[in-house]
């Protein structure tokens, strides 16, 4: 019967296989981590500065402007422009609301 069991140095080659393979993919997944974070790292090098100023505008034809925000304001929404710091002040006066989180208006010294 000690002759089908098979040797303590079988069953090392064994363990060793197995080793070896869990070892070739743990590399993997490390080259592909290193990878992933390479292209994070492109990503935010190539991502375009965060405009000093954003207009929020609203849904429907013509799009109204709703608020102005400083850029970088975590409330704006989604239907943002950056605009410059003119556009953003005659905006301003004009009627549009400043955001009551990053007060675009007190920023800008316009005051109501």
């Amino acid at each position: 019967m000690s002759d089908l069991q098979p040797s303590r140095l079988e069953k090392l080659r064994i363990v060793e296989g197995f080793l070896r393979h869990q070892l070739g993919q743990v590399e993997k997944w490390i080259a592909e981590e290193q990878q992933r974070q390479a292209e994070q790292r492109r990503g935010r090098e190539r991502r375009p500065p965060v405009p000093d100023w954003v207009l929020e505008v609203g849904i429907g034809a013509g799009k109204p402007p709703v608020a102005v925000h400083v850029g970088g304001c975590h409330m704006s929404g989604k239907r943002v422009r950056g605009i410059s710091r003119d556009e953003a002040r005659h905006a301003l006066t004009d009627g549009v609301q400043a955001c009551t989180h990053c007060r675009a208006d007190t920023e800008l010294g316009v005051l109501e």
